[in-house]
Formats: C-alpha cells, structure tokens, sequence
C-alpha cells in the first residue's frame, strides 16, 4: 500500500512504477501504485490516472485525465474519498491535477448528425423509388420524397422501355416536387445518361414556372444503384437550390 515508512529492501525496488522489465519479468510494485491508478481509473469520468510516488512511498502528485462530464473539483473530491475510503490514503487536494477532454461523438453519430442537418438545409430530400403494378408492357414508378419533414409522392407511368423507364422515373420526382411548390410548378425537359471520366452519370432538365419567371435548371447524379434512381436524384440535383431558395 502506498505509505510513508521505512523503505523497502533496495534489491526489491528496481522501479516504483509498475510494469515489465527488460526480460519480460513483472518490475516489483512495492508501494501499491498500480492498484491505486487502477481504484482511480474506475471513478465515474475518470479516463486515466498516474500516482507519482516518493523513494519511500509517499504520494507527491496524482494525475487525472477525465472527461468533462464532470467538473474538476467533483473529480478531486472523488479522488480523495476513493483513496481514503479503499486504501486508508489520505491525499492533500493541492497534489491532485484534473485534465479534462472535449466530448467526442462516435463517427457515426457524427455522420447522422451531418446527414440531418444537410436534410434540413436542403429541405427536400429523397426516401425511394418504387415500381408499381401497371398494365402490360408498362411500368409506373412512384418517388417518394421529404418535404421539410412531410412525405410527399409523385407517380407516373411509360412503356416499358429502357428511355422511357428513365423518364417516367424523372417525371414521377416532378410530380411530387410540384406538390410540395408553395407557387409556380415545375416541367420535366429532359433526362438521359451519358457518359463522363469513366463513369455514367444521369443529367436532368427541369424547367420551373413562377408568375412570369421561366428558367431551366439542370442537375446531375451518378449511376450507382438503377437508372431510374439516378434519374430522380439528378432531378433532385437540379431543383434543389431553387426550391430551397423560394419555398
């Protein structure tokens, strides 16, 4: 236990920290510092400590790295009532030093956080694309979309061709983008695939109409998953500055 007394056999003493000499042997531990950094390190915020003893024992400095749960005086506190309290220690407050850290988020909750506050900046944003039972050698898509927290759903229906697949899902996008407009509307111009540094990209023209305003705006997204679905998220792309500018 750590104490103020006669010291110890020299030939016991080789460190008074503990750990691992140079064969691999347990270094002798004669003052207990080891089971006092550990008693600490299990206090409520405490993420590390380090006991610094004298030649015979005597503690001169504790040092504690805690988090900022908990405030610095309630941390010293802590530390000495454990150390009286378990190991009949008593420890002059002014020897104790409390280092505190910023709180960290875990990356993901870093990310989703990121996601959400994008999604309420953005105001609209994309939740899936659906291919719904229509009559023979056609397809209807339905897209659903967030609308500051509102679902809103857009459908329409093509051929069941590759192009036309393509702009049924685009067009569905517009419907429900025209749903959620608090004025004017917007009008499907165009959307096809091509290709760009080795990658297929989808490129979307979405015209919008408000009072005597009529502008083309254009967006584009990756091919990763459907076609379809990056052809929604071009028109997304595209109307998205301007939805959130005038909504």
């Amino acid at each position: 236990m750590i104490q103020s007394g006669p010291e110890p056999d020299p030939e016991q003493i080789t460190k008074t920290q503990p750990g691992k000499g140079e064969d691999g042997d347990r270094v002798p531990d004669p003052w207990g510092v080891k089971r006092a950094e550990n008693l600490l390190q299990s206090l409520q915020a405490v993420l590390s400590a380090r006991v610094v003893v004298s030649p015979v024992g005597e503690i001169q400095e504790v040092h504690v790295l805690a988090s900022s749960g908990v405030s610095p005086k309630q941390v010293v506190r802590n530390v000495e009532s454990a150390l009286l309290a378990h190991l009949g220690i008593k420890v002059d407050h002014r020897k104790i030093s409390v280092a505190q850290t910023a709180e960290v988020e875990p990356i993901e909750a870093l990310e989703q956080s990121a996601v959400k506050q994008e999604a309420q900046r953005r105001g609209v944003v994309y939740q899936s694309l659906e291919l719904v039972a229509a009559a023979p050698h056609r397809v209807r898509f339905a897209v659903t979309l967030d609308v500051d927290g509102q679902e809103v759903v857009g459908q329409d229906e093509a051929a069941e061709t590759s192009r036309a697949r393509l702009q049924a899902a685009a067009r569905a996008a517009v419907a429900a983008l025209d749903k959620a407009l608090p004025r004017g509307t917007f009008q499907l111009e165009g959307v096809k695939i091509i290709e760009a540094f080795d990658e297929e990209l989808v490129v979307a023209g979405v015209h919008v109409v408000d009072g005597r305003e009529t502008r083309l705006l254009t967006g584009t997204a990756e091919v990763r998953e459907a076609p379809e679905q990056a052809a929604v998220l071009a028109v997304l792309d595209a109307t998205n500055r301007w939805f959130q500018t005038h909504r």
